[in-house]
């Protein structure tokens, strides 16, 4: 097994002062809260205003992405004749989202669209051949893919036989060979002069919606028929983009800042069906990634994804809260067989893994494919190596990796192709298919590419926190200042604090998991919540440097702040210097 992991706390990166002070006075904000702008990003006063208005006013000119001209265009004509067209999506989330998105939007349109979601245990990943012969079989000229298509060279060939014109849109790594579809969509294509490069694969559909409906506009399509607000599918937006963990800047996070309050307006029966079974009340980022998302991908692991779509554009409450606990049974079952499949990853871990690898590569017959990338994630969690998780079935496997700071995962993976039928993804997360026999020849290939793109120092993980502070400073109004820079995800995370010094007051256990004491800095006593971290109660014995998040904590009408705790630290008593280790 994998030595035990040093966390190492760093400051996310210099800030300087005058800048950071120049900018508080211009913003009328605490110097905390513009140091922490500086920290993600933010250069100046402009940049700061549009980071905290997030106007979809702000949006690109969807017609800067490359093909988008083409895409509209044959959209338009399918719209105006009343040609079929075929919506063909992934059984993720991000997937789910961007069909019901799509399939919502062109019916708002005028158009007949309909949507097909692959079944993950059948079709395996990517645009399907035989929804695409399906669909020309039942009349349809058009097909659209959403978060998926951009490697399917073979399937692009077939549409074309099949007198289907493809629109790809996708937001994967393009291979070296694109598909000769009669559009392909996608920011990371060489030559796309569309500056916003992180779209989700729901991004992409809403740009292009964007750009069809001002079409349609120029047209006169709408003098005669209601013009769609496409600020109402914004929640959809919000979800994919979310679980996605598609980083919250730029435009994605104009989009979600957007969609969350589309969320929380309850416009959609399906949505507030989930809520309700998921007993979320306010939906954030949080709820979405840990509460929401998962039930949306439970049947997509387990069975059909299709459920989620149909929850998403089912008008009716109380059928959707009829599907909404099928889809929360489901992933309880989900739930478990995830366990299941960690208890395994690690039993074989301590079986057999040589310590000093700087990947992990696991394969089972045993293993159910929805569930292992999920896995993988657990285990970079755990260990911080790449890893890749192998579901084997009759000589042939489908694996999901997952991967770490500084491993630019789709780029390992194209240095191992020789070993691999097929894979795509981006750079943190992967899906991969592979001959059975041919496992150990790529593990060892995939731990080449680690040792030659880490160092050991990266394996051991670091806690990036943004300001050094005292307890004294941490006042209502400046944590409430710091929650104007939500929402919080990848690419703009939860402010992480420094403070040093502190020592506890009446620590105690909750529910044999969680620890809850007031930090005392000087004369200041703040209320502190460390979730899981009940087996380090000893650790306050004496004085500590804290890392943390501060929150405001409402209780029976009273608002306090409170800080939840990421790592703390014993201060040794004859400390002489801080070391590296340390910060």
């Amino acid at each position: 097994m994998f030595p035990a992991l040093i966390h190492r706390w760093k400051l996310r990166g210099e800030v300087d002062p005058v800048v950071a002070a120049t900018l508080s006075e211009e913003l009328r904000i605490s110097l905390l809260a513009a140091s922490l702008m500086l920290q993600r990003g933010v250069a100046d006063a402009a940049s700061a205003r549009r980071f905290l208005d997030s106007r979809l006013a702000d949006m690109p000119d969807p017609f800067t992405m490359v093909d988008m001209d083409f895409a509209v265009q044959r959209l338009c004509r399918a719209v105006q004749q009343g040609e079929p067209i075929a919506v063909h999506g992934d059984y993720d989330v991000d997937g789910i989202t961007a069909s019901a998105l799509l399939v919502e939007n062109l019916r708002a349109f005028g158009a007949q669209a309909e949507y097909y979601i692959p079944l993950r245990l059948v079709d395996g990943y990517g645009l399907s051949g035989e929804a695409l012969q399906r669909a020309a079989a039942r009349g349809a000229r058009v097909a659209v893919s959403v978060d998926c298509g951009v490697s399917a060279v073979a399937e692009a060939l077939l549409a074309r036989e099949l007198g289907l014109d493809l629109i790809i849109t996708d937001h994967h790594q393009p291979p070296e060979q694109l598909p000769e579809a009669f559009a392909v969509l996608n920011p990371h294509r060489p030559g796309c002069g569309f500056a916003e490069k992180d779209l989700a694969g729901v991004g992409v559909a809403f740009m292009l919606l964007v750009a069809l409906r001002s079409k349609l506009r120029e047209l006169g399509w709408f003098n005669d028929r209601p013009e769609p607000d496409l600020r109402h599918s914004l929640d959809l937006v919000a979800l994919g983009t979310i679980a996605d963990i598609a980083p919250l800047r730029g435009l994605n996070r104009v989009l979600v800042k957007s969609g969350l309050a589309v969320l929380n307006q309850g416009r959609r029966p399906g949505i507030a069906a989930l809520k309700q079974v998921a007993d979320v009340v306010e939906v954030t980022s949080g709820s979405v990634g840990f509460r929401l998302a998962p039930r949306l991908n439970a049947a997509g692991r387990l069975q059909d994804a299709a459920q989620g779509v149909a929850l998403l554009l089912e008008p009716s409450f109380q059928a959707s809260l009829s599907s909404a606990r099928c889809l929360d049974e489901c992933n309880r079952e989900r739930q478990a067989i995830e366990q299941q499949t960690l208890d395994q990853a690690l039993a074989q871990l301590a079986e057999g893994m040589d310590a000093e690898r700087y990947s992990i590569v696991l394969a089972n017959a045993n293993w159910h494919p929805g569930v292992i990338g999920i896995v993988a994630s657990r285990l970079v969690e755990r260990f911080h190596r790449p890893t890749v998780l192998i579901a084997l079935d009759n000589g042939t496997g489908k694996g999901s990796a997952r991967s770490i700071g500084g491993f630019h995962l789709y780029h390992a993976l194209q240095a191992c192709r020789n070993w691999l039928k097929g894979f795509g993804g981006h750079e943190f997360a992967a899906g991969l298919s592979i001959e059975e026999a041919l496992v150990e020849d790529f593990s060892g290939a995939f731990e080449r590419v680690a040792r030659e793109q880490l160092s050991k120092d990266d394996l051991n993980p670091r806690h990036l926190f943004d300001e050094e502070v005292l307890l004294e400073d941490l006042n209502l109004d400046t944590v409430a200042e710091l929650e104007k820079l939500s929402p919080f995800g990848a690419g703009n995370p939860q402010p992480l604090l420094l403070a040093r010094n502190l020592q506890a007051e009446k620590p105690e256990v909750l529910k044999d998991k969680h620890l809850r004491f007031h930090g005392v800095q000087g004369g200041t006593r703040l209320a502190c919540i460390a979730f899981g971290m009940a087996h380090r109660l000893e650790e306050l014995a004496g004085d500590f440097d804290l890392l943390f998040t501060p929150s405001i904590n409402e209780w029976r009408n009273r608002r306090t702040v409170q800080l939840k705790v990421k790592d703390l630290r014993r201060v040794p008593v004859a400390e002489t210097e801080a070391t590296d280790d340390r910060v």
